[in-house]
């Protein structure tokens, strides 16, 4: 049995609060990596020792043998305590003795029906949920089932105080991704598949991963099964042993598939969503990205996956398809909120503050200065600034421009608006605004 780190005994600490503070519904969120099953372990511990049903839901039939082995080596008394898949849970809410603790990994799936019915069934229970990402696909809240956020420490802080792995992130484009359509708040696939089902694609993944983590162990998430065959096909065929699972894997062929992954047998597991929530494969030093997604957990889970700590270990996110454009670095500080996310005024992407180098895509907070190779990004002179600052309004969603007169105007942005709206030459805003003293 293990103990827990001094940042997860404050996180237990601050969930006793919560109860204590009359709240029957907490949701911890901590990153990926950052011990949340070391926590639900140490939780079901204590209520099982003091004779407490529990009831612990997963949203995978593959997650259930690793949780139950997790909570066998914490001490948990399992006579005590069902980990149950949420649909199985679903079939035998009349047959179970009621919990008198209910906790739900990977809560922001809290909201589906299933996981509602479960609730329903045993008001009396008290719940904690567990996330790295406390939102829905379509950046809905979870304040309809959970009452309070318990937050924990950032990724940054984790891998600042050596309980993540530092990271590089690349992002080699290998198709043009631009024109996909979405449905049901999702990419769609066929249109994904139809961008990079070509053989050139596939040999630029290949090359990439040479050239950027050549024998690292790497998890390449890819768009659908047919995709995933094919890229492990293409790995071996270039003499980089691979192989892919899904869910209709048998266990015995998955278990043994990831057991030569972690003897480093296989080189390359390829998946589609398998090896994203909850899944353990602390051996994974680089993830391969080829699956765009509009979803900031997945994108998340993913990425984040190849960061478990090891000593010296430095991981290698090679995002072929964008995601870094839609949702910054994976380690970026995030609020969290269990109201809905509010439409953003501004349709740019959450990493527009980050640049990538054109000579080895290498991709950083913007600086002028590439810190993997040293290209030096050409500065951009006032009339080119200019030109970006007017492309840059016409991203504001909604956007009208009421100005009958350039006396109307009252910013720099306003007046660039106003001059290329009518057609005015370059450096008749700037002229302006000097005039006026709204520019140092």
């Amino acid at each position: 049995m293990s103990k827990l780190r001094p940042y997860q005994e404050d996180i237990l600490d601050n969930v006793r609060q919560a109860y204590r503070a009359g709240y029957k519904r907490p949701c911890v969120v901590l990153p990926c990596g950052g011990g949340k099953s070391c926590i639900t372990a140490e939780i079901a511990k204590q209520a099982t020792m003091k004779g407490n049903r529990v009831l612990f839901l997963v949203h995978r039939r593959e997650l259930v043998d690793q949780i139950r082995q997790t909570f066998y080596n914490w001490g948990v008394d399992l006579s005590l305590c069902r980990v149950e898949m949420v649909q199985t849970a679903c079939r035998r809410l009349h047959k179970m003795p009621a919990p008198r603790l209910i906790i739900t990994d990977e809560n922001h799936h809290c909201l589906a029906s299933s996981y509602r019915k479960i609730y329903e069934a045993y008001p009396d229970a008290q719940c904690l949920g567990v996330t790295a990402t406390p939102i829905r696909l379509n950046g809905g809240g979870l304040g309809d089932v959970n009452d309070t956020l318990v937050i924990g420490v950032t990724a940054k802080w984790l891998i600042e105080n050596h309980f993540l792995a530092p990271y590089d992130y690349y992002a080699p484009a290998v198709a043009d991704l631009s024109g996909l359509h979405t449905r049901r708040g999702e990419f769609v696939t066929s249109e994904v598949m139809a961008e990079l089902d070509k053989s050139t694609i596939y040999g630029d993944v290949v090359g990439h991963y040479r050239k950027l983590a050549a024998s690292c162990k790497a998890v390449c998430y890819c768009a659908s099964i047919q995709h995933s065959e094919e890229m492990a096909a293409r790995f071996s065929a270039a003499g980089i042993p691979a192989s892919h699972i899904d869910g209709s894997t048998n266990k015995y062929e998955r278990n043994f598939i990831i057991q030569q992954f972690r003897e480093g047998k296989i080189q390359i597991l390829c998946n589609v969503d398998l090896i994203s929530e909850g899944f353990d494969v602390p051996d994974c030093s680089c993830a391969i990205l080829l699956r765009p997604t509009q979803s900031l957990t997945l994108f998340i889970q993913q990425s984040m996956r190849c960061m478990r700590y090891q000593p010296d270990k430095r991981a290698v996110i090679i995002d072929h398809v964008g995601n870094y454009t839609r949702f910054g670095m994976p380690d970026d500080d995030r609020e969290w909120s269990l109201e809905p996310k509010k439409k953003k005024k501004r349709m740019v992407a959450e990493g527009e503050q980050i640049r990538q180098c054109p000579e080895c895509f290498f991709t950083f907070p913007k600086a002028n200065t590439c810190p993997h190779c040293g290209y030096e990004f050409p500065q951009k002179k006032r009339g080119d600034l200019e030109e970006d600052s007017a492309a840059e309004l016409e991203k504001i969603e909604g956007f009208t421009l009421d100005y009958q007169t350039p006396d109307d105007c009252s910013t720099y942005q306003e007046l660039l608006q106003y001059a290329e709206s009518h057609g005015y030459k370059k450096g008749w805003a700037f002229y302006q605004a000097k005039n006026r003293g709204l520019l140092a």
